[in-house]
């Protein structure tokens, strides 16, 4: 390249236009005439650019074999860990010190890291017989379609933990309400006779998240009664959005509000009491200003729903 532009320049090529064609800045190009002069072809060769002058270590073997030791009995331990307990032991290091005593050791292959063996630490789930993922092409489009189910631990007093059942239909935000003291499969599968009984409409899909409660005896429940079963990812909660907004509802409008008995019978007739006023007197921003009631009456009024307008 250099010989090229001595032709060039020889026929009147200016050192402009040599580093407009070449690409190269023309000071690129006066450096390599000049190596080339004073130093023949042999000076253009690339030259290696490993630093004249090398770090070297500023702690003792000592100090080393101190931090390798501590290393090997802590293999997962990290810097700031090893720089506590070295001074523990009277050694006045810093954290990026022992990090440089670190990496130089592992360059070395002096240190060597365990090898990963790629254990998992999630709890597994176990296999549903029945349950399913809702396939992207299943709607809600009718009520009943999809009735979303969740529980709730609520703590009315220090010692006292009840476990809330919540059913909602996302259509006419239609919902079902019972309270136990615990949550176990077969209360919930007691729960969905309650919502049975309970829908002016037939009941055909829920959808719940991965707790043990909708396994088991739920689970059979569902597939005895030809109920489809939809379960959630784990860690998921955004998916059951209705009934996750209904728990809160319930909370801020029953719970923070009543004042009478805790045992559990008294309890569950105070919440019929109040599901049917949230059923057929609490307006829905959702539907318009209507209740669920009304809003069945008025988008859904088949023969079976004629005995709502009586409540």
């Amino acid at each position: 390249m250099v010989q090229r532009l001595g032709a060039g320049q020889q026929q009147g090529l200016t050192s402009i236009h040599a580093s407009e064609t070449l690409g190269l800045p023309r000071s690129t190009l006066y450096r390599w005439q000049r190596e080339l002069i004073n130093h023949g072809p042999g000076a253009l060769e690339p030259k290696s650019r490993k630093p004249r002058r090398h770090r070297q270590p500023t702690w003792s073997p000592e100090l080393a074999d101190a931090v390798l030791g501590l290393r090997e009995q802590y293999p997962r331990w990290g810097k700031d860990k090893l720089v506590i307990l070295l001074r523990r032991e009277g050694l006045q290091v810093s954290t990026s010190l022992v990090e440089r005593i670190l990496t130089r050791l592992k360059a070395r292959g002096v240190l060597k890291e365990p090898p990963r063996k790629g254990i998992s630490a999630r709890k597994r789930l176990r296999p549903r017989p029945y349950a399913v993922r809702k396939p992207k092409e299943y709607q809600a489009l009718e009520p009943g379609d999809i009735v979303q189910i969740d529980t709730l631990d609520v703590r009315p007093l220090p010692d006292t933990v009840l476990k809330h059942f919540t059913a909602r239909d996302v259509i006419s935000r239609w919902d079902v309400l019972e309270v136990h003291t615990r949550a176990t499969s077969a209360l919930a599968a007691g729960f969905l006779n309650s919502i049975r009984q309970r829908l002016p409409f037939p009941l055909k899909a829920v959808q719940v998240d991965v707790g043990s409660e909708f396994q088991a005896a739920f689970e059979q429940a569902c597939q005895e009664l030809g109920i489809k079963l939809f379960v959630l990812p784990p860690r998921s909660p955004k998916l059951n959005g209705h009934v996750e907004r209904a728990q809160r509802t319930h909370t801020e409008e029953f719970y923070e509000l009543y004042d009478g008995d805790l045992e559990i019978a008294p309890l569950n007739q105070a919440f019929l009491a109040w599901e049917h006023i949230y059923n057929t007197a609490r307006p829905r921003r959702s539907l318009d200003g209507r209740t669920p009631n009304g809003y069945l009456q008025l988008c859904h009024p088949d023969p079976f729903l004629d005995h709502l307008s009586l409540m």
